[in-house]
């Protein structure tokens, strides 16, 4: 039957979208980046732009910024090398409500987050999720300072601090008082011509986000010249082992107002530097499943983008300003902003146009969204994801009934004409065009169109592609619990009770659906059910739920419309 014929060819069609992406992720084609820097420098030429920033942590000196350490007079230990081999001064440990941290006096480099509110597993409560660190296991680390004309001019002043610099801290350990709104980290440093900068971590309460102060005070007699950069540096991540069809990405992203939101990832960083001059607007992060580190610069100042890709598997993404001038006397503060925690997408609008795009749901966004929208606002009712997702699947099925109803009757219909049908094919044995012609004089004297059930199925299939990816990239479904052992539907049944569950559903959708003429398609279209079980074993919990509710509604719905239609003939 050509219903039959359709819903195989949209099975195995589901399939071939999950290798597709298995593919893409390994041999897929890179975008290429808009502007690419005709070196191999992250930055541009001298002249009009700061020099190329040190990545590397292989130099105890500082690019055109004099000395790297402390004035006189300040006690820091001398910087010693971590076990992942970059160079570590003093820690500054940090804890607010919602965050854990380390900043480092070696460049006031932000070297550990930790994510109170999320921890690593529901086994260990007390363990929070570690987005950030220095250390073998994990390297990814935000860095900032300034640099200088590769030509400077003369009579200005171009020494600065960089990530290669030591700072003074006033404390090594800080923590948020109850009852404070915010909590404020102070490093300084002083350049031998007496230019005082003072770099200043800002944290509020019930945030992950983070301002971060650059202020240039300036008592010489001669100005001050220097661009700010911030940059994140991290690691590429192993590749997931087993059986792992769900990947996710992790790389950089960015965004502008032109160009909206793009992703860069390991392999463009290492096929070419991004160069993106005078964005104004836009931000820059690294990004992963579920969480993400971003750069905020001031929405009315033009910034430049850059990555580079370093050895031993590390990558940069960061931004840099224009060159800052602060006139003899002067002062002048720089303020930018930097977000390290989950994508809430709530939150995320609230940092930055577009920065919610994080919570990439790909080409079907447009219907994604509301439904999420939707999804949020059961569980704001219910206070259960797990129920949530079985309320949104019964409203689909709500809003799709009279499409379904479309199939099912034709579907029923066709299966009362089976007996006529079998004995057509008896009658002309393997004459197809004799067999052909029968059955549409059948089709019109029945009034029944052989595939009106195709059209309805098809409309439904990227409402649960949506769906799918909103399942996958939500952070709030992470250690969501539901029912019984089900205590985080972001991961696969333990018990393998729900993908058992689903492929016996299927198997009786099946056995509701017109049997097959043809025996090898009777067996491809029985082998289903399995091939799906053994695919949805390792799915989250939470996509499978949808599939079980989903299936059991069709159900459902496909044995009363059936039912109907038989008595009413």
């Amino acid at each position: 039957m050509e219903q039959q014929r359709f819903l195989l060819v949209i099975a195995f069609a589901f399939i071939a979208f999950m290798l597709w992406q298995e593919w893409q992720k390994d041999y897929g084609p890179k975008p290429t980046p808009p502007a690419v820097s005709e070196t191999s420098q992250a930055l541009p030429a001298a002249g009009d732009a700061p020099d190329d920033i040190p990545i590397a942590e292989d130099r105890a000196d500082t690019a055109a910024s004099g000395p790297a350490g402390p004035p006189s007079g300040t006690d820091v230990p001398v910087a010693s090398p971590t076990p992942s081999g970059i160079r570590s001064a003093q820690r500054i440990k940090v804890e607010t409500d919602t965050l854990r941290l380390e900043i480092d006096t070696l460049g006031g480099d932000l070297r550990r987050v930790e994510l109170l509110s999320h921890p690593v597993s529901v086994d260990e409560p007390d363990t929070p999720f570690r987005l950030m660190d220095d250390s073998n296991e994990l390297f990814y680390i935000a860095q900032s300072g300034f640099t200088g004309k590769r030509n400077p001019e003369a009579g200005v002043l171009y020494g600065a601090p960089n990530h290669n610099t030591v700072y003074k801290a006033e404390k090594t350990a800080y923590r948020i008082a109850d009852g404070a709104s915010s909590l404020q980290v102070n490093l300084f440093w002083t350049s031998p011509e007496g230019v005082k900068f003072t770099k200043t971590y800002t944290f509020e309460r019930d945030t992950y986000l983070i301002k971060l102060t650059h202020a240039v005070e300036n008592p010489t007699g001669k100005t001050w010249a220097g661009n700010l950069y911030q940059r994140f540096q991290r690691d590429q991540p192993e590749e997931s082992q087993g059986l792992d069809m769900m990947p996710t990405y992790t790389g950089g992203v960015y965004f502008t107002p032109e160009e909206k939101y793009n992703k860069i990832d390991f392999g463009d960083m290492t096929d070419a530097d991004l160069s993106l001059r005078n964005v104004t607007g836009g931000w820059i992060a690294m990004i992963q499943h579920y969480f993400l580190s971003a750069l905020v610069p001031p929405a009315d100042q033009p910034f430049n983008f850059f990555t580079s890709a370093r050895p031993n598997n590390r990558f940069v993404i960061g931004m840099y300003s224009k060159e800052q001038r602060v006139a003899a006397g002067g002062s002048q503060s720089l303020v930018t902003e930097m977000f390290v925690g989950p994508k809430v997408q709530s939150d995320l609008k609230a940092v930055a146009p577009g920065l919610d795009l994080t919570v990439d749901y790909g080409i079907l966004t447009f219907i994604s969204k509301p439904l999420f929208w939707l999804l949020e606002w059961f569980y704001s009712l219910v206070g259960n994801w797990g129920w949530a997702i079985i309320l949104l699947t019964v409203l689909i099925k709500a809003v799709f009934y009279k499409l379904s109803e479309t199939s099912y009757r034709s579907m029923a219909k066709l299966k009362k004409l089976q007996p006529k049908m079998m004995a057509m094919r008896e009658r002309y044995g393997g004459d197809r065009q004799k067999i052909g012609q029968a059955m549409m004089e059948l089709y019109k004297k029945e009034k029944v169109n052989p595939l009106g059930g195709c059209l309805p199925i098809l409309v439904q299939i990227p409402v649960f592609i949506a769906l799918y990816w909103v399942l996958l990239e939500s952070v709030e479904l992470r250690q969501a619990p539901w029912i019984l052992w089900y205590t985080d539907l972001s991961i696969r049944d333990p018990y393998f009770v729900l993908p058992l569950i689903m492929g016996a559903t299927m198997f009786l959708q099946q056995k509701l659906n017109p049997p097959q003429a043809d025996p090898l398609q009777q067996r491809i279209m029985m082998m289903l059910p399995v091939v799906f079980t053994v695919f949805f074993l390792f799915f989250p919990a939470g996509l499978v739920l949808y599939w079980v509710s989903n299936n059991v509604l069709s159900i459902a719905q496909q044995w009363y419309i059936t039912r109907k239609v038989l008595q009413g003939s």
